[in-house]
């Protein structure tokens, strides 16, 4: 009998599903770190929530591990990459958090507007100063989203409700969906230019990491209040403290924090601003909503195979799994190598299956090829809620058999339309199990995807290759493979290097700037 482990607070029921299923339970929360190490050993299953952490200590002790379910969204608590290189599945429950935050995000904002925590201790403390606390109202005023996902959509949903202009910054979002959001999709520092409240619902990437910092705050209209219950990190808190103290901000609402637990902050103990710990999903329905779904996932992966909600492995049955499996590994690399070189919009998403191919089952190939592409730009993105991000962003997703071999024996080629451009990528299979990209926008080239790449766009003009080598060289970055394809003689050339470490800023910044050279991207596989 399978055996799992819940280390944090969950609802009861959830001990209820897994037994009902057939899977031994332990509910033992408040384990230290050396606790959870010593004990891990003897388990097939780990729930967690956000307190307990999911170390490469814990997962290098937990011998029979099969899978860890994080009732939430955010598995910033989970090392991902090691469980994944020990075959330890990691689910989530995307979905069941989405409204929760979105209130509180809400609520956030009312409690700026109308000095609410403030008024609260002032008039508990005996005194009555109706006059010091002037609110503002919240209908007519223009609130400013960065980020209009899951939970984004909500909070635009809500504020429109309320009466208030919506303003949103997305690269991802197509025209399409901000329309028929009733929202205006804008470009950051119209943003910054035009809102009376900022909210955040980004995730933290290295693009989005301190995206609201002294530079964007001075681009703001004086006193803009920043509400933020996305991701610590999104904003650089010391500038924010600055901008308060000076009054451009006039408040902040912050329910995540850069460190976490805050037992300490730069924006601490000031009436401007409220602070909640990190309460964006703690409500009874939510948390309630959350324990079953992981709960049920779990049992259903260790007593079946099932894989749903999974972050880091598809969702497939056991039966097609032998046979889909180096054939979704494919498409999510394809995804992924369109995914991070895509900078606006998806409108359309186009997936062609040639040869062997064309006769599987494509649903989770197109599912896993989808969670490859929208995960560099979204948060929590897997097979499972991939294709409906994509309904949700109006993102039009057409595939296309034809069971006739070309070139190659077997071929998915991925199409992706933004509001710029279209472009293309196809891979294979060699060998059976071994996938190759074969062609990147009509230019054909045979290359292995790795952990580091480079991927060069240039003029075919004698000495880019040597001027290339000479800059990686003497930066002391080793290149393992190097391949290349052209249009023709003198035209466009693309280049796609392995290499065996990521590139520091002042490097890249040296290739780009290399004559001939059109684009320099870093990926990651």
């Amino acid at each position: 009998m399978p055996k799992v482990l819940i280390s944090d607070k969950l609802s009861p029921q959830a001990v209820d599903i897994f037994k009902d299923n057939g899977v031994e339970v332990d509910f033992e929360t408040g384990l230290s770190p050396e606790e959870l190490v010593a004990r891990i050993g003897d388990y097939d299953g780990l729930a967690v929530r956000s307190a307990t952490k999911v170390t490469v200590d814990v997962l290098a002790a937990a011998d029979n591990l099969k899978v860890v379910g994080r009732a939430g969204i955010g598995v910033d608590n989970i090392d991902l990459a090691n469980a994944t290189k020990q075959g330890v599945v990691v689910m989530n429950t995307p979905f069941g958090n989405a409204t929760t935050t979105a209130e509180h995000a809400i609520a956030m904002m009312f409690a700026l507007a109308r000095q609410l925590p403030a008024a609260n201790g002032s008039t508990q403390a005996g005194k009555w100063e109706k006059s010091r606390f002037m609110g503002r109202e919240i209908e007519g005023k223009t609130l400013g989203l960065i980020g209009c996902g899951n939970i984004g959509s909500i909070v635009a949903d809500r504020a429109q409700g309320l009466r208030m202009k919506v303003i949103v910054h997305d690269p991802y979002l197509s025209p399409e969906r901000a329309v028929d959001l009733g929202i205006e999709k804008l470009e950051l520092p119209d943003l910054f230019a035009r809102a009376d409240f900022i909210s955040l619902h980004a995730p933290l990437t290295d693009g989005t990491k301190g995206i609201i910092d002294a530079s964007a705050i001075a681009q703001m209209r004086p006193g803009v209040q920043i509400i933020n219950c996305a991701r610590g990190g999104l904003v650089v808190e010391e500038d924010l403290a600055d901008a308060l103290d000076s009054g451009h901000v006039a408040g902040a609402a912050f329910d995540v924090f850069v460190e976490e637990p805050a037992r300490e902050n730069v924006l601490f103990g000031r009436e401007n601003v409220v602070c909640t710990p990190h309460l964006g999903a703690a409500t009874t329905e939510a948390q309630e909503k959350v324990a079953l779904q992981v709960a049920q996932q779990m049992a259903d992966y260790l007593l079946t195979g099932a894989v749903t909600n999974a972050i880091n492995m598809p969702s497939v049955s056991a039966e097609e799994a032998p046979k889909l499996r180096p054939y979704m590994a494919l498409a999510e690399q394809l995804g992924s190598f369109a995914g991070q070189l895509t900078e606006t919009g998806i409108t359309a998403v186009t997936i062609d299956f040639e040869g062997h191919a064309a006769t599987l089952n494509t649903r989770p190939l197109a599912s896993a090829l989808l969670s490859g592409l929208l995960s560099p730009m979204l948060d929590a993105v897997n097979m499972v809620s991939a294709p409906s991000i994509a309904r949700e962003r109006n993102i039009s997703v057409t595939e296309t058999k034809n069971e006739q071999p070309g070139d190659y024996e077997t071929l998915i080629r991925l199409t992706v339309q933004t509001e710029r451009q279209s472009r293309s990528v196809a891979g294979t299979l060699f060998g059976g199990d071994r996938a190759r990209v074969v062609d990147v926008k009509g230019i054909e080239i045979e290359a292995e995807l790795a952990p580091h790449m480079l991927y060069i766009t240039n003029h075919d003009k004698p000495g880019v290759i040597g001027d290339l080598g000479k800059t990686l060289g003497d930066a002391g970055i080793n290149i393992a493979t190097f391949h290349l394809g052209r249009v023709g003689e003198g035209g466009d050339a693309i280049a796609l290097l392995q290499i065996d470490q990521p590139l520091a800023p002042s490097v890249l910044d040296a290739v780009s700037g290399l004559p001939n050279i059109l684009q320099v991207k870093q990926l990651a596989f």
